[in-house]
């Protein structure tokens, strides 16, 4: 019984979206490049095949790749009222649709054989590395398991493992042999007595073959579903094409959608070819091209179709130049600044205005090249008493590597054989150092994505205690660890309400109001092993998947686009970075960020002000005379006994509250209220590092204690 359709109004689309929602029965391939409404143009196409007669609408199988894509898919179907119930459309992910056929074939297909999925592959995947000698550590593993699934996912066996690492230039974590050893130690591991562990790839792989070793699997399945829909076709693995083939037969009822030029999973095994070959295996396909982007203002479209207007190489023959169709909007912006922490800083402090201004925080994310980038940006936004989330990662402070390292600290900070002299000043970076050794710091960057992951956290790390020393050279490991401990106390709960801050693998298929592009420089953007020693491209095809990567970032934005690199990791370091190769020729020459940063002066405020020293008015550089107000060496008159007051209510504060006394405030934060004297809440907001909730705590209190000291100290003695 045909399900019934509401009446389609194509007045909505554009023309080309109607021109592929009525293009006849067959090969369709429709390329969509960003914001250009495919989601609307798939479903409406559904619906027009379903209206037409050509196909019932529980024989329309529809596929993505994420769980939220196809869900968003069903949502729009259901609002059609073709999704969501018996005998209508199935929108579902790979995996979800072999899933669902697995179970009921595998009857007919292995008969009584017991099997069930498999929760985590991660202990199998350690068993196997122990077995072939190898170490079982979680970042080994995780690489380990990395290199299983995309050899799969590339339909590449065991045995032929090593040939394929070389020929695709992996970066295995191990010897390219003792990759295979792990894989064929896995695969075996899944077998047993008790029947068969599959895992989300097996799902595949067997769904695929009993389609092509069971006609009789076959003809029942091509029977149910006529009509395929495949999104974001640019993202498809070897091993997925051998499923749609199994589900196609000799049939050709196939709408692809995709964009060749927002490839960025091929370390996943996805690759675009399928995509770029559609036309050739296909030669009566009809091609449409969605270049109407409805997300972003033209000013952030046309840095896009600059960025992409650089790519070269096959896939960038295939570029979509994006017409914007939305309002104009403000010019896209650049900045370079002297450091990480200056460009963290200036990245709040512009977050802070938007949200102001009316942009919701939610509607605001930092995205970075990888996960290790976000710490800066998290204390910063927390300074602020800006909301955030960490998509796609923990905040850096629960990392499990972040929270091992600070054990090992710990540690060596228990220890009653060290001098003083080795825990502070510049010893306590080596010190640091060699703690950290045994966590898995290296002095050269490791192998393996995983391992390159805990390696940069592990590095931030001892870049923050070199920060830390050079603003207070006295500094100890005692006072590192309690520096650490308010670093991560201070951490904000993930909440839809806040500001997003995500890597850009993990923003794909996600849009904000306002994007923050963050470290955008050579040897992040484009990173570092897609270069050579030279600084060359190593690897020319991993580069461009590195541009688009940006690409893709810029296109996330809607209205406000930022885009901002420093020059030193560190503050006060050497300037050795540059901004990213991706840039050349896009900065404006009006723009600061087109010529070199000047000496190193500090981070702006809010207003976009360098703050100066109260005393002396030099610009102030490093976070303890920034929290100060004054220059280190500047004298200044401290009231001790006002100081004093200040510490015992702390003490009682953090007592009633059960946390520590820095948790409360830190000693530098009370020095520059005993210095500084404030009579009122704006004052206290002068004081950095004092926020709108921490004046909501004890601002009340401060005062009080702050104009009760003024009163005794300006009576005269009778």
């Amino acid at each position: 019984m045909m399900v019934p359709v509401p009446a389609l109004d194509l007045t909505a689309l554009d023309p080309e979206q109607a021109a592929a929602v009525r293009a006849p029965r067959g090969p369709v391939c429709v390329l969509a490049g960003a914001g250009t409404g495919k989601t609307r143009t798939i479903t409406h196409r559904i619906a027009h095949l379903i209206a037409g007669g050509h196909v019932k609408a529980d024989q329309v199988l529809a596929v993505t790749f994420t769980a939220r894509a196809a869900g968003e898919m069903r949502n729009r179907l259901r609002m059609m009222g073709l999704g969501g119930e018996a005998g209508q459309v199935q929108a579902r992910t790979f995996h979800a649709a072999a899933l669902r056929q697995l179970r009921y074939f595998w009857p007919q297909v292995v008969g009584d054989v017991p099997w069930r999925l498999l929760d985590s592959k991660f202990p199998v995947v350690s068993q196997a590395a122990h077995r072939a000698g190898l170490g079982t550590s979680t970042e080994l593993v995780r690489d380990l398991l990395s290199e299983i699934e995309w050899a799969k996912a590339s339909l590449i066996a065991p045995e032929d493992y090593p040939a394929a690492a070389a020929k695709y230039h992996r970066d295995a974590p191990v010897e390219a042999v003792r990759v295979a050893q792990v894989y064929t130690g896995y695969e075996a591991a899944k077998t047993s007595a008790d029947g068969l562990l599959l895992d989300f790839d097996d799902l595949l792989l067997h769904t695929a073959a009993a389609l092509e070793d069971y006609p009789a699997v076959a003809d029942e399945f091509r029977g149910r579903y006529r009509s395929f829909v495949v999104d974001e076709y640019q993202d498809v693995t070897p091993l997925q094409q051998r499923v749609l083939n199994a589900w196609l037969g000799e049939r050709d009822d196939l709408t692809v959608v995709g964009d060749a030029n927002q490839t960025i999973y091929s370390f996943t095994g996805a690759t675009p070819n399928y995509l770029l070959d559609f036309s050739r295996r296909f030669p009566d396909a009809t091609v449409i091209r969605l270049e109407r982007d409805y997300r972003s203002t033209p000013q952030v479209v046309s840095l896009a179709n600059r960025v992409i207007g650089a790519a070269r190489g096959r896939i960038a023959g295939t570029r979509l130049a994006l017409i914007g169709q939305r309002a104009e909007g403000p010019e896209p912006e650049f900045a370079e600044y002297p450091d990480v922490p200056a460009e963290a800083t200036a990245v709040a402090a512009r977050i802070k205005k938007l949200i102001a201004a009316g942009t919701p925080a939610a509607e605001i994310a930092v995205l970075y090249r990888i996960n290790a980038q976000s710490e800066p940006f998290e204390r910063a936004l927390d300074a602020r008493d800006i909301p955030f989330q960490v998509r796609g990662g923990e905040g850096f402070f629960q990392r499990q590597e972040v929270r091992q390292a600070v054990q090992a600290l710990r540690q060596v900070d228990a220890r009653d054989d060290l001098p003083d002299e080795a825990r502070s000043g510049a010893a306590l970076i080596n010190l640091v150092r060699a703690a950290l050794a045994p966590v898995g710091l290296t002095a050269e960057e490791p192998a393996g994505a995983q391992a390159k992951e805990r390696w940069s956290s592990l590095l931030a790390l001892v870049q923050l205690t070199e920060e830390l020393v050079g603003h207070d050279a006295e500094i100890d490991l005692t006072g590192l660890l309690r520096e650490l401990a308010i670093r991560a106390e201070a951490k904000h709960p993930p909440t839809v309400d806040g500001v997003t801050l995500a890597s850009l693998h993990a923003a794909k298929g996600l849009e904000w109001d306002a994007v923050f592009l963050v470290g955008v420089s050579d040897g992040t953007l484009p990173i570092q092993h897609v270069l050579g020693d030279d600084g060359s491209a190593s690897d020319p095809a991993a580069l461009e998947e590195e541009r688009r990567l940006l690409y893709v970032g810029v296109t996330r934005a809607r209205e406000h686009l930022g885009v901002s690199w420093s020059l030193s990791r560190t503050e006060g370091g050497r300037r050795v970075r540059r901004r990213s190769r991706f840039l050349n020729g896009l900065v404006p020459d009006d723009s600061p960020a087109s010529r070199i940063a000047g000496p190193a002066t500090g981070a702006k405020d809010a207003e976009g002000k360098r703050p100066l020293c109260r005393i002396c008015l030099k610009p102030l550089i490093g976070t303890y005379a920034s929290m100060l107000g004054r220059c280190k060496r500047c004298p200044a008159e401290m009231d001790p006994l006002l100081f004093e007051a200040l510490k015992d209510w702390r003490a009682e504060k953090a007592e009633a509250l059960r946390v520590r006394d820095f948790v409360v405030f830190t000693d530098t934060t009370l020095t520059a209220i005993a210095e500084q004297l404030p009579t009122d809440d704006a004052a206290l907001a002068a004081i950095a590092g004092i926020g709108p909730k921490k004046i909501e705590q004890y601002g009340a209190d401060v005062l009080a204690i702050v104009a009760s000291r003024m009163r005794a100290s300006t009576q005269k003695p009778r």
